[in-house]
């Protein structure tokens, strides 16, 4: 038997589990769906801010070629600074060395005044000088220290040439602040999700073990022998129709517990009936042969007797073991009876001469009516004889002088056999016990019986696929049944 230290040993193993997965589960759901998002969000935000910059330096740039046009390089300035106040951005005009018209140096600087930034903006300007705007995505600056976006666009000029281009620097600062408090956000959500999945598995855990445990108990009590245990458990889910079997194995080895049970009373009321049965007809012939071997029966008629007396004891034991290896027989579920085509008509026309000569001493008689003068079926002829010879043998020895045994014969879908007395009747108690083995009433016609005759009648009726049944009313007779599968089964 499982002690508490198992049953919480197993509760606690299944509720660590279950909420190792649960957490795990949520974590990287949530992990992978933060990651997603935050790169899709940041990407997003990466790309408004970058097309915003572009907006805001194509505006730069035509403000630019206003004031070249019209030969306003202070105004140019004057714009600058104001744009680098307010807007918080970098902005250089960058003249085309190669135009005919360039930005003159009161609007412009040259490519090498840029210094060391000049590589990192190298494809930007020529994309620009080639009328092409161009722009680099947000990464870290050694020069500004932060990650910045760089967007260059031209700058139309006389006849629309490329007179220069502009460089604009915004800070990207403030959108990685953005990023990184909504990773923050993320964790924190994850956190709070893993905590509500600890929950929520303690819940869990509680439903799905508490009846695994219930079934686990039920299994160790039927390891145990204790068929009578059930789970309890009402589910509609793969549990429930667990516990379901495990209640239905419960109530079947709790049936084959009760027929082994059965059985071996079975089997020690037969070693026990086996035993008395012949303990009487040992002990009469141990008696007449001690007499015999010490000489106390001298006379030669009583030796006779003796003699006479010892071997109807000798057949009396020799038709019990005769019974009872046909009965053992019978019951073997590998026996099967020889069957043919057999005219029960014939059975009973058979059987008046040998069953009337036991009945002619107390005048009865037999009534056959049968439907049809050929009544066919498969079957064993001698074991069928010997089955209704046993039925008209107890008729005939619980009936009165001058009665009349009546026997009916009727097909309709099946073949019915009915064998009724006159006799003293058999109490509902009794009927209940009338097919079993070494069962005898405690009536004198029973004196000599060994009790097997209506147990063999029962397994040889049960062999040709029929039944047998009784009714009896104390004082009115008995009348013993026989019924047998459809008629078209056996027809010729």
């Amino acid at each position: 038997m499982e002690t508490q230290t198992e049953k919480k040993k197993f509760h606690k193993l299944l509720f660590i589990k279950t909420c190792f997965w649960f957490a795990v589960i949520m974590l990287l759901f949530a992990v992978v769906l933060g990651f997603v998002y935050m790169r899709l969000y940041e990407q997003t935000i990466m790309e408004n801010y970058r097309e915003q910059t572009k907006a805001k330096a194509e505006s730069v740039a035509k403000r630019c070629a206003g004031f070249f046009l019209v030969g306003d390089s202070g105004g140019w300035q004057e714009y600058l600074r104001m744009l680098t106040e307010i807007e918080q951005v970098e902005v250089w005009a960058i003249y085309n060395e190669n135009a005919v018209h360039p930005l003159p140096k009161t609007f412009a600087i040259s490519r090498d005044e840029l210094g060391e930034a000049n590589s990192r903006y190298r494809d930007i300007l020529n994309n620009v000088f080639h009328n092409i705007p161009a722009s680099k995505s947000a990464e870290f600056s050694e020069v500004h220290q932060m990650n910045i976006i760089t967007v260059g666009m031209p700058v139309q000029g006389v006849n629309g040439e490329v007179a220069g281009g502009i460089l604009m620097n915004v800070r990207v600062e403030n959108q990685k602040e953005v990023v990184d408090s909504s990773w923050r956000l993320i964790i924190i959500s994850s956190a709070i999700a893993l905590a509500v999945a600890i929950v929520t598995a303690l819940f869990y855990v509680r439903t799905l073990s508490n009846p695994i445990l219930k079934i686990r108990r039920t299994a160790l009590e039927l390891a145990d022998g204790n068929y009578e245990v059930t789970t309890d458990v009402k589910r509609s889910d793969e549990i429930g129709e667990l516990a379901y079997t495990m209640d239905f194995l419960s109530e079947k080895l709790k049936e084959n517990e009760i027929e082994r049970r059965n059985l071996e009373q079975m089997r020690f009321d037969f070693f026990a009936n086996v035993s008395h049965e012949l303990r009487t007809p040992i002990t009469v012939m141990r008696a007449y042969t001690e007499s015999l071997v010490d000489g106390v029966v001298t006379k030669p008629e009583k030796i006779q007797r003796s003699y006479e007396r010892m071997l109807g004891e000798c057949q009396g034991m020799e038709r019990l073991v005769g019974d009872l290896l046909l009965l053992s027989k019978m019951q073997n579920p590998d026996f099967a009876v020889e069957k043919e085509p057999v005219n029960l008509v014939q059975i009973f026309e058979d059987l008046k001469k040998s069953a009337w000569a036991i009945g002619k001493e107390k005048n009865i008689t037999a009534d056959l009516y049968t439907e049809l003068p050929v009544i066919m079926m498969l079957g064993d002829y001698d074991r069928l004889r010997q089955m209704f010879l046993v039925i008209l043998d107890n008729a005939v020895k619980f009936s009165p002088e001058d009665s009349v045994v009546h026997i009916r014969i009727t097909c309709d879908e099946q073949i019915t056999v009915s064998i009724r007395d006159e006799g003293i009747g058999i109490s509902e108690e009794e009927q209940k016990y009338i097919f079993e083995k070494f069962y005898k009433s405690r009536l004198r016609q029973n004196a000599k019986g060994s009790g097997l005759g209506l147990a063999i009648a029962k397994q040889i009726a049960l062999k040709h696929g029929g039944t047998i049944e009784i009714q009896s009313e104390v004082g009115k007779g008995t009348e013993i049944i026989f019924t047998f599968p459809e008629l078209e089964n056996y027809t010729m």
